[in-house]
């Protein structure tokens, strides 16, 4: 709770004193642990009072009007003035004096009759709702319902069952309460009004809107908060009962967000008896994503346990790979590492945890190699490391007086929490400003979009890859309203993406964005400072343990003679991958999958996904967070930490090690930016504001309470009390395009078909087609149309893609999105060309 001004209220007798202006409901739970009952009301939604549960009696304590003084009854309790009739508690705000009444028999009686309302349409299928377990109508049936029942069966409304509102999430019609949880909350909280009521009276129901049906990235929410089994989803529906599941915390494992989940797991019989995950829900962190998750962190966990995972260790010889053990393999691999006489090299993707990254690093260390590479070389967070956010920052609490740029960055696509959250600060009355050379969702949000930077290449024939950087280096001159905006904002926080930059591009944006901060005191404080939505949910434990991009790129620029790739995927990324890897010896693969990369290793070592094994990633907000063990291991596959260790043995290193929480403690005592940062640690808990997860899920949903930890947020050099210092903006310096080329400027998609992604086929149908987007003008002039196919050719490779026109793309200009062809497409801007295909696309 944040410090304000507080009152006294009286609540069924005793006197608390709560911050003024609150709700009503919000207060009661959190002081008083008075479960008043609600049904439509929920914390993170403005109350509408339509269901009528939460009703009180409500007054207030008289005072003299003169002196001010409260007029007491002649037993000395103050004299209340209640209100005629009861009163909707979750649309009161508490102030100074209020008197509220919870349990008397009018109220009691009140409450029976609207349960008694509810059931009359509400169809007798607990023993079969998914709900059945964890649905709060069952629940305060029980509590606030009568024994007996009026009703004739005969009069049930009847209304269909199974409707699918998208691929994805399923309406019971009959169930629904008209409560209008889900449609207020696409609409208030996401901005996507996709949802609606329909007809009136009895005949009242919720329908999609939108083309495809329920057409957003955040729809298993709604589940979540609908109180009773009126929407469910399709990958969880009558998959198992609640009271059959173990809950295990967890963090998402695909973006820089750090979204706290829980995995949903049982035994299961087909897995062979082991635990397998058969849902993803929330977790409550208010500092990270609150109680939300997006689409991508809930359906996409099929991957853990995908069929097409490696669970043997393989090794190639020649064109032939065979089976082999980790006891033959080791030995090997050691002895290739001690022949290279220093001449290795590693990259490491964005999922490999901190403690995979430490003994990686160890082994390498060992071999007398500081050649530590992140995997894709797209972003550069070393700035993060001195003026990122401040410790203590939450997004959930910007408001009027802030300010936030988005430069260069479609989170969206990439970080859909933070996308989720700062569209609500906006509407909390923060100043959002989205600075794009494309439209972007985030920008039908923004209070400013109207300043988007302008393309500088295309129409005179120039590419610049600095040019968000140039533009955020120059803001004042080429926006000075809203620089001085920025500038004077209380809080002042900047997201520093990548679109349409190369790796020297992005550098000069973070500096360029670094120094602005820095010139107008925005560092060292929470609220304000530096993010970037580095690649994968480690993407800054990869730069906290010196794997940079930088590196990456001297890798490829000068291939060492034994190459060890961990848990990323060069030849699937990167269409000239080829030519580099080709001049590496031995390539030595540990990862989850068999990809192009795999297949050119000649030791392919299996390791285990975030579900299989203990960790920590490190959010793009710094925040280092554990998730732990939920499923049961795949094959012979070990931690990527173990399979580092156990070769440091062979090498004589170092010994075994037994876990990663003696890993973590390792780290915390020799990684100063680790400094403090055991398990025991990372795994305090605190209560939370609201206070969700209980056994009351009437009042915030299904989200789960924190119960693995809340994390610890690594201090920023500017927290720790040290001035930054503005450095120089180093452009890169702009191409010339010949006639006939385009910039082929990548760009991301949330749903693609990635190694990770196909496994969950429920998305399937939400992959879009591979695409391409032009310029209308660029359009005509190559004579293609919208729709039609198109030869996307690029070096190292070419695609047959879509043509999408889009106004928003400037001239000269090609944005292609990643991972929608099995084909590589270009990770970095790059030069290419587009021509009609001749065969039609085919996914």
């Amino acid at each position: 709770m944040t410090t304000q001004k507080l009152v006294k209220i009286i609540i069924d007798g005793v006197e608390y004193e709560v911050p003024a202006g609150a709700n009503l409901v919000d207060m009661a739970k959190f002081y008083a642990d008075n479960d008043i009952p609600v049904f439509c009301y929920h914390p993170k939604l403005d109350p509408v009072g339509m269901c009528r549960m939460c009703v009180v009696e409500l007054g207030d304590v008289e005072r003299d009007r003169e002196t001010k003084q409260i007029i007491t009854e002649a037993d000395g309790s103050p004299k209340v003035r209640w209100m005629p009739k009861l009163q909707t508690a979750c649309t009161q705000t508490v102030r100074d004096g209020m008197v509220v009444r919870t349990n008397t028999q009018k109220v009691d009686e009140a409450r029976e009759s609207v349960i008694e309302f509810l059931l009359t349409s509400h169809p007798l299928d607990c023993p079969i709702c998914d709900k059945g377990g964890e649905c709060p109508l069952q629940n305060l049936t029980m509590a606030h319902g009568k024994g007996t029942s009026r009703m004739d069966f005969s009069d049930k409304n009847k209304m269909d069952k199974h409707i699918p509102l998208g691929e994805l999430i399923y309406l019971d019609q009959e169930r629904c309460i008209q409560c209008a949880r889900c449609i207020r909350f696409q609409d208030e909280l996401v901005g996507d009004d996709v949802l609606a009521f329909h007809e009136r009276g009895r005949q009242l129901r919720i329908i999609t809107k939108s083309e495809p049906g329920f057409d957003t990235y955040f729809s298993g929410n709604t589940t979540d908060i609908c109180p009773v089994g009126a929407l469910t989803t399709a990958d969880f529906r009558f998959g198992a009962r609640p009271w059959e599941l173990t809950e295990v915390p967890s963090i998402d494992p695909h973006d820089a967000g750090g979204t706290n989940i829980s995995l949903s797991t049982r035994l299961d019989r087909d897995f062979g008896g082991r635990a397998i995950i058969k849902r993803v829900m929330p977790r409550q962190n208010e500092y990270v994503n609150e109680i939300w998750i997006s689409d991508r962190a809930r359906f996409v966990h099929h991957f853990t346990r995908s069929a097409n995972r490696l669970t043997r260790v393989m090794v190639r010889s020649g064109a032939k790979a065979s089976a082999s053990t980790w006891e033959e393999a080791l030995p090997q691999v050691a002895n290739v590492l001690r022949a290279a006489h220093g001449s290795v090299a590693a990259l490491a993707g964005g999922a490999v945890s901190n403690e995979d990254l430490w003994e990686l690093k160890q082994l390498l260390a060992g071999l007398d190699s500081q050649r530590l590479g992140a995997w894709p070389p797209t972003h550069d967070g070393a700035l993060l490391a001195e003026v990122g956010v401040g410790q203590g920052t939450n997004l959930g609490t910007l408001g009027k007086g802030s300010a936030v740029l988005v430069i260069a960055s479609d989170l969206e696509e990439q970080v859909p929490i933070w996308r989720l959250r700062l569209k609500a600060a906006q509407d909390r009355g923060a100043m959002l400003v989205v600075a794009h050379e494309r439209h972007t969702r985030l920008a039908d949000f923004a209070a400013q979009t109207e300043r988007r930077f302008k393309p500088v290449y295309g129409a005179d024939l120039r590419y610049a890859p600095g040019q968000a950087a140039e533009f955020m280096h120059n803001l004042r001159q080429h926006a000075p309203e809203v620089a001085k905006q920025l500038a004077e904002a209380e809080n002042l926080i900047i997201v520093a993406g990548a679109d349409g930059l190369s790796l020297e591009g992005h550098q000069a944006l973070m500096r360029a964005a670094a120094n602005f901060l820095i010139e107008t005191g925005h560092v060292g404080k929470p609220n304000n400072g530096l993010l970037a939505p580095l690649p994968g949910p480690n993407g800054f434990g990869l730069q906290a343990m010196g794997f940079t991009p930088s590196n990456t790129l001297d890798i490829m620029a000068s291939p060492p003679k034994v190459l060890i790739v961990a848990q990323c995927q060069p030849l699937d990324d990167d269409p000239t991958a080829h030519e580099w890897l080709s001049q590496v010896e031995t390539v030595i693969y540990l990862g989850l999958f068999a990809d192009r990369t795999a297949q050119r290793a000649r030791y392919v070592l299996p390791i285990q996904s975030f579900a299989e094994r203990d960790g920590t990633f490190t959010s793009g907000e710094r925040r280092v967070q554990r998730f732990y063990t939920a499923q049961g291991p795949m094959g012979e596959a070990l931690p990527l930490w173990k399979a580092a260790n156990l070769l440091r043995v062979q090498l004589g290193q170092a010994k075994a090690k037994l876990s990663a929480a003696a890993l973590m403690l390792e780290i915390s005592k020799n990684h100063p930016m680790f400094a403090g940062m055991s398990y025991k640690e990372l795994g305090k808990v605190e209560r939370q504001f609201p206070d969700v997860g209980g056994s009351d899920q009437y009042y915030g949903g299904t989200a789960y309470q924190n119960k693995g930890g809340l994390g610890l947020q690594i201090p920023t050099s500017a927290d720790q009390g040290q001035t930054p210092t503005v450095g120089e903006v180093v452009l890169p310096a702009a191409h010339s395009l010949r006639a006939g080329e385009l910039l082929i400027v990548p760009s991301d998609s949330l749903y693609n078909r990635s190694a990770i992604m196909q496994p969950s086929e429920l998305l399937a149908q939400r992959v879009p087609a591979p695409h391409v987007l032009l310029n209308p003008q660029d359009a005509a002039d190559l004579g293609l149309a919208e729709g039609q196919s198109a030869n996307v050719s690029f070096p190292g490779g070419s695609v047959t893609a879509l043509i999408v026109i889009d106004p928003s793309v400037g001239r000269g200009v090609a944005v292609l999105p990643r991972h929608l062809s099995a084909a590589p497409t270009p990770m970095l801007p790059v030069v290419g060309a587009l021509a009609k295909a001749a065969e039609l696309l085919t996914v």
